[in-house]
């Protein structure tokens, strides 16, 4: 019923997003074998590779577990909680290839779910979150990843998967520029979410909701972080959501033509400031 996504939206240049789901439609997301086979290489991050069922681990946990996970979770601001139907695999070889549509009896399992919302969608009432313009974007922090991959190894989760989890691509920071920016983004921003973080633990209820003036705070901030992101830090300092190469650094950083010279003058730059450039 579900696929894996990458577009819950984290920390610029630090955690650009993090794994996600959204229900799945066999039929829309599974692409033909010639758009595969036609998909330029070096077009996305691989992370919007994986066009079979969401594959993981079903736990079982108690009540108050639940109500930890959410509370540590936004406390029910973001997610919904949902039933889902799950497919146990007919074998735990992990070999075996993952089945396009699974036969196995299925069993309901509990899951906290934050879709995004399509263009033009007003976003639910309960458990909404913050999206970004375009939901594939932003790339996960390698550390992100690696919390993933080494889940995965250690469940035994089949090969295939694991081999499109290692081949995604980490948000990778290239220039001094973006240095400065996660720098001074983490130094403005850190403090608050943090505080945010401490909030939802002290005011969740037993389960692990928090009250509405908290929720909307947590919101605030994080919708605040975005917007001094897109509207400062990304014009000054360089993308913090998605790698850029160091060719393309150096590109848009360097001087301009001898015969555009004039007219870079004219919009009030001096000699001096054409050389700092």
């Amino acid at each position: 019923e579900l696929r894996l996504t990458f577009d819950l939206p984290g920390i610029a240049y630090s955690e650009p997003c993090f794994a996600n789901t959204a229900r799945r439609d066999p039929e829309k997301d599974e692409p033909s074998l010639l758009e595969e086979k036609e998909r330029p290489a070096s077009n996305d991050y691989h992370k919007d590779r994986w066009h079979k069922g969401l594959i993981g681990v079903v736990y079982e946990v108690t009540a108050t577990d639940y109500a930890h996970i959410i509370a540590t979770e936004g406390g029910g601001a973001s997610y919904q909680d949902i039933l889902v139907d799950c497919h146990p695999f007919e074998s735990s070889d992990p070999t075996l290839s993952v089945p396009l549509h699974p036969i196995t009896k299925p069993f309901k399992a509990h899951t906290l779910f934050a879709p995004a919302v399509p263009p033009g969608s007003q976003p639910p009432k309960e458990g909404g979150r913050l999206q970004r313009p375009d939901t594939s974007y932003a790339q996960a922090s390698a550390r992100y990843l690696k919390l993933i991959t080494d889940g995965a190894a250690e469940c035994r989760l089949p090969y295939e998967y694991q081999d499109y989890l290692n081949n995604i691509r980490p948000y990778t920071i290239t220039s001094n520029k973006q240095q400065m920016g996660q720098f001074v983004f983490l130094t403005l921003w850190l403090p608050f979410i943090v505080l945010v973080f401490s909030l939802n633990a002290k005011f969740a209820d037993e389960h692990g909701r928090t009250p509405p003036w908290l929720r909307i705070l947590s919101e605030s901030i994080f919708r605040a972080c975005w917007r001094t992101y897109d509207g400062f830090f990304k014009p000054t300092f360089g993308d913090g959501e998605r790698t850029v190469p160091a060719e393309d650094q150096d590109r848009q950083h360097q001087q301009p033509p001898v015969r555009d010279l004039p007219r870079y003058l004219e919009s009030g730059a001096t000699i001096a400031e054409e050389k700092l450039i």
